[in-house]
């Protein structure tokens, strides 16, 4: 008999995609030698279906808060890690990442977010929670590079007019918008005057006033579908004196029938609803279960797992001392 032959491919003759299906098992540490190894391993690194969302939702700043602006102050070995993260990251994905999210404590500065926007100019969704240490000249200048950009999770801000036209002029195909933290009147009449095309807003956990609910409901004739689940609802008299809204009257309910969905949560036995209460709508996310801020009764918007690329293992590996 002759000798057997093996008649295998040998790893750097392999189809790209059964390449990418090996790959897409692999954390941002583990891919970087990897795509380092030749060009066909290099460009399968970088496909798409293993890039589509870079969640960094376990990464977290090492910070103390403080009493002036930006209220917090962050380890500069921290600044130095995140740096080296993303250096990894934009470099193996090449422009690919459609989805990116951060930790609602993850401080990055002006610098961090141009580095992003610059090598990631398909992103498709945004979820930052924490922008104390991001200017506004530094936001809207990522946002204008993000012209594919169609969902955006931010947290409150004393001046929302500035981001939300900048939104209306970069982003032409914007439709989803999620707010973490206070909403009032004036984020409502900014909403209507700059995205009146909204589609998708979520206001889930957050301290709403009555006259921005109202204000949606009726100037928003595009919006499709509004969370307002455990938001803790004030009606806020003339005087200025706040009263707790337990329950929405008939009339408002009526204004949010014409919705395809209204998603609304004002239980005394929901546990979210109770920790609103306890926190006096100011969410103390810090106190809860890790993935509670990442949930959302709006499917798009819920974040689910962590996925692969930066997961527990990836966290230590990258983590200082």
């Amino acid at each position: 008999m002759g000798e057997n032959k093996w008649m295998g491919k040998r790893w750097e003759d392999m189809d790209t995609d059964v390449l990418v299906k090996i790959f897409k098992e692999l954390n941002l540490v583990e891919l970087s030698p990897v795509s380092q190894v030749c060009r066909l391993w290099r460009l399968a690194c970088a496909d798409p279906l293993i890039w589509g969302t870079l969640d960094f939702g376990l990464l977290k700043s090492n910070f103390i808060q403080t009493r002036a602006s930006p209220y917090i102050w962050v380890d500069d070995r921290s600044d130095k890690r995140l740096a080296k993260i993303l250096r990894v990251a934009m470099a193996i994905s090449r422009g690919n990442v459609n989805s990116m999210i951060f930790h609602y404590n993850l401080f990055m500065k002006d610098e961090h977010l141009h580095f992003i926007s610059e090598r990631s100019p398909h992103l498709k969704r945004l979820v930052m929670p924490a922008w104390n240490r991001i200017t506004k000249s530094g936001i809207c200048q990522a946002i204008q590079r993000w012209q594919e950009l169609e969902s955006l999770t931010m947290p409150t801000i004393g001046q929302p007019p500035y981001i939300l036209e900048e939104i209306a002029m970069s982003c032409k195909n914007f439709t989803e918008l999620k707010i973490m933290g206070s909403f009032d009147l004036p984020f409502a009449l900014a909403i209507s005057q700059y995205l009146p095309k909204l589609k998708v807003l979520s206001l889930r956990c957050s301290k709403v006033t009555m006259s921005a609910l109202i204000c949606l409901l009726t100037s928003m004739e595009y919006l499709e579908i509004l969370n307002i689940s455990h938001c803790l609802l004030l009606d806020i008299a003339a005087n200025g004196k706040r009263q707790v809204i337990h329950e929405l009257d008939d009339q408002t309910l009526e204004k949010a029938s014409r919705l395809r969905e209204f998603h609304y949560c004002q239980s005394r036995s929901c546990i979210a609803c109770q920790r609103m209460m306890v926190d006096e709508g100011i969410m103390r996310w810090y106190r809860y279960e890790d993935w509670f801020w990442r949930q959302d009764e709006v499917r798009s918007l819920d974040l689910h797992d962590y996925g692969k690329l930066f997961d527990a293992g990836c966290e230590r590996l990258t983590s200082v001392d």
